[in-house]
């Protein structure tokens, strides 16, 4: 999911020289390879950063959702990760 967000981010700025699209792309997809590597050593945290960045990518999608097939798949993709992740964390603190 990290660098599926990363390669997006570059790719909308190379599309569109749009500065959101890639510093939201980079800025989320760091946070999600950060949180894997968390989760990969089992140092505390990764999973909720994972949940904060599957939230922030549905969050900033979900309102252009229906302009097209790549905001559509990005709400998608960032509502089942989010869900995911929020039902793993859920678990662990019960």
């Amino acid at each position: 999911m990290g660098t599926l967000c990363i390669v997006g981010g570059i790719t909308g700025f190379a599309r569109t020289r749009s500065i959101p699209s890639i510093v939201a792309g980079v800025g989320v997809g760091l946070l999600y390879l950060y949180s894997a590597d968390s989760i990969r050593k089992g140092t505390a945290g990764g999973l909720e950063v994972a949940l904060g960045a599957s939230a922030l990518l549905l969050l900033s999608s979900a309102p252009r959702a229906a302009k097209g097939p790549v905001p559509a798949m990005l709400t998608a993709t960032s509502a089942i990760t989010g869900l995911y992740y929020g039902k793993t964390v859920l678990a662990l603190r019960q």
